[in-house]
């Protein structure tokens, strides 16, 4: 029986990396759920190719455009009471539990909400929205463990570690190793004329714009490291970045033995994405092999923390408590959106960040997610 796969993010990167994997083992999985922002036209596509059960596109107008073009493919053509829209309609699309697995790669805290959802269905949630983490902690956690949800990261870098982590006892760890590739700007100093096409031209790999942004300046990293901290209970001192900017190992796991264990693939983002859907069975693919004989060097390095101060503010904030957090990524989301329009220079990312955390003083406690999104929408009310 083939397993059924619902995708939140389905025109992203990590979308269409998912749909790649699916094409090539109709075998293995169906299609029931695509949702995606405005990117209608490729949804299309998605639709005409995949014959999904429900569609999600963000607004209203579009949504109409999509049922009057579907109505003309015989083998696709739904109801409008299939394609939802608006934040209602992302609610209840989200709360639809036809599905085996559901992946989670809709961008920032705009996933936070459905995939909450997915998680009270009690299936698997391969999570590729650090976000998701980052803004709801241990409170999401929690209530994974109370539905009897299984997260599993699509991240590179926690596929890595999970699979350096089979077999072995949780006590046994000393030490993760995150490897991180260092981003555009490694070896460049940070001059104020960098502009957009510079931040999103990654060394080693193409993501989206906000993710090549927090590539670049190593927030990225850091959120990692609190996702890292929390689906592998690891204190963040026992979390040490590593700068390896050939991003052949995506991680590692350092034992008390002494002993490192690392994970070592090609930069194609199929192989965690197959190996979270098909978890723990692995699925053979024609990616191009890493042939060892041909790797000239791998080299390791610590970060610049002088030069990549965010990745000490996700430190900090993990440290400080999850309200930290979700300011930490408010703030980032909106400095980050104000560089991608060009109304700030690059180096002004990470100073706005610094100012909004500085700035804010009071504490309050998390019990819901609702007063996480409050919470954020405080953060971005005093940015604009």
């Amino acid at each position: 029986m083939r397993k059924k796969v619902a995708i939140f993010g389905s025109t992203g990167s990590i979308g269409q990396s998912t749909l790649q994997v699916i094409r090539d083992n109709p075998n293995l999985f169906e299609v029931v759920t695509l949702v995606a922002g405005r990117n209608s036209s490729l949804l299309y596509d998605q639709i005409r190719d995949f014959h999904p059960k429900h569609v999600y596109i963000q607004r209203h107008e579009d949504a109409i455009d999509l049922y009057n073009s579907l109505f003309y493919l015989p083998n696709a053509r739904m109801s409008m009471e299939e394609i939802y829209y608006g934040d209602e309609g992302l609610d209840e699309i989200s709360s639809i539990y036809d599905f085996d697995i559901a992946v989670s790669a809709l961008v920032g805290i705009a996933g936070l909400k459905p995939t909450f959802n997915l998680i009270m269905s009690g299936k698997e949630v391969a999570l590729a929205n650090k976000e998701v983490l980052v803004t709801g902690g241990r409170f999401i956690l929690a209530h994974a463990k109370k539905h009897n949800c299984k997260l599993i990261p699509i991240d590179s870098e926690h596929s890595a570690i999970m699979q350096c982590l089979q077999g072995e006892s949780q006590n046994s760890i000393d030490k993760i190793l995150l490897t991180a590739s260092g981003g555009p700007f490694l070896t460049r100093d940070l001059t104020t004329d960098i502009t957009v096409d510079d931040v999103l031209k990654h060394p080693t790999w193409k993501m989206g714009k906000k993710v090549s942004v927090d590539s670049a300046t190593m927030m990225n990293k850091g959120f990692e490291v609190i996702e890292a901290s929390l689906l592998f209970d690891i204190y963040p001192r026992n979390i040490q970045v590593v700068v390896h900017r050939q991003s052949i190992v995506h991680s590692a796991v350092q034992f008390k033995d002494g002993t490192i264990m690392a994970n070592l693939s090609p930069t194609d983002m199929r192989i965690p994405i197959a190996y979270a859907l098909n978890f723990p069975n692995r699925i053979k693919n024609s990616i191009e092999r890493v042939d060892l004989f041909k790797l000239l060097n791998l080299t390791f390095e610590k970060p610049d923390l002088n030069k990549f101060p965010c990745l000490e503010y996700a430190y900090s904030a993990l440290k400080s408590g999850l309200d930290k957090q979700i300011i930490l990524n408010a703030a980032n989301e909106v400095a980050v959106e104000k560089f991608l329009k060009k109304e700030i220079n690059f180096n002004s990312i990470p100073a706005l960040i610094y100012t909004v955390l500085d700035s804010w003083l009071t504490s309050i406690d998390i019990d819901s997610i609702e007063t996480i999104l409050e919470l954020d929408a405080d953060v971005r009310n005093l940015m604009n």
